[in-house]
């Protein structure tokens, strides 16, 4: 293994947890159809539930992704959507998703349960998701905990108001925040925390009681590579096989993680100190 500068590292000496991002994209593959299905049932809920017009949605979506982390924490930077309830939003984007689409990862499975320490699920998904796309991929104990959704968000407004009557008078203020030349102002804040937000990432390694210095991240995300790298973790991109600024690893595949990472394995063989056992329920007391 390499560091940007060209130097060899070790990696087990320091290393005592593995957190992988959610499942998707990076623990099953893109050709799943289930990233495209959720995008569809994201501008869905958008038209149906919120009465937004469905030329603006795409456009809308992008900028919100892009400012905010997800759709959910960009609208909910609307007053116009501060009732929007999380667990309708997620039943209706992911309920309807193609979980058939996804298979059993004996490979995958072996080799997470083979790693010698902590292994956590960080995702920005919902519970009831989560572990459905685990119990599909047969990974359901290959995890020590999930930090999801609901592990940093409440769902304080439990409203059962028809959202599509509400006074929209400033519905696409973000929208227009954005096409709009103002430099000098700063973008409405989300009450949701998630990644990439480094105050979401560094509330999730409390939550886990995880040292980021002894952390390895793996993601599938660029962006939420470069913000793990920025509070200390050492991140794997997964999904490429170019390394990008704040990777120390690029895989193409989270299949190929012990060619690339046998020191995960080695160092541990070498001294018989298992950090990890290998069979620990998924369930936790907090998710999201």
């Amino acid at each position: 293994m390499w560091t940007p500068d060209g130097s060899p590292v070790r990696l087990c000496a320091r290393y005592r947890a593995v957190r992988s991002r959610d499942l998707d994209d990076t623990l099953y593959p893109l050709n799943s159809g289930l990233a495209a299905q959720c995008r569809k049932n994201i501008g869905d809920y958008m038209v149906e539930k919120l009465g937004i017009e469905e030329s603006k949605i795409s456009d809308m979506c992008d900028l919100l992704y892009k400012n905010y982390g997800t759709t959910m924490a960009g609208l909910r930077a609307s007053p116009c959507y501060l009732l929007i309830n999380y667990d309708d939003y997620h039943s209706f984007v992911h309920g309807r998703l193609p979980y058939e689409n996804l298979k059993p990862d004996p490979v995958l499975r072996q080799i997470l349960l083979s790693i010698p320490i902590r292994k956590v699920i960080f995702t920005n998904a919902d519970k009831i998701h989560t572990v459905k796309v685990l119990r599909k991929l047969g990974l359901e104990d290959c995890f020590e905990g999930i930090i999801c959704f609901e592990t940093l968000n409440t769902n304080e407004e439990n409203s059962s108001e028809d959202l599509t009557e509400i006074n929209r008078s400033n519905i696409f203020n973000i929208v227009d925040h954005f096409s709009q030349s103002r430099p000098n102002t700063e973008l409405p804040k989300t009450p949701v925390l998630c990644k990439p937000s480094e105050s979401a990432m560094i509330r999730a390694l409390s939550i886990a009681k995880i040292n980021p210095q002894r952390t390895i991240f793996f993601e599938d995300s660029i962006r939420n590579i470069q913000a793990g790298k920025r509070i200390g973790l050492h991140t794997v991109l997964v999904g490429s096989s170019q390394r990008v600024k704040g990777a120390d690893h690029a895989l193409v595949s989270i299949h190929n993680i012990r060619a690339a990472l046998p020191e995960l394995w080695k160092e541990e063989e070498k001294s018989g100190d298992l950090l990890y056992p290998g069979k620990v329920a998924i369930e936790t007391s907090v998710t999201a």
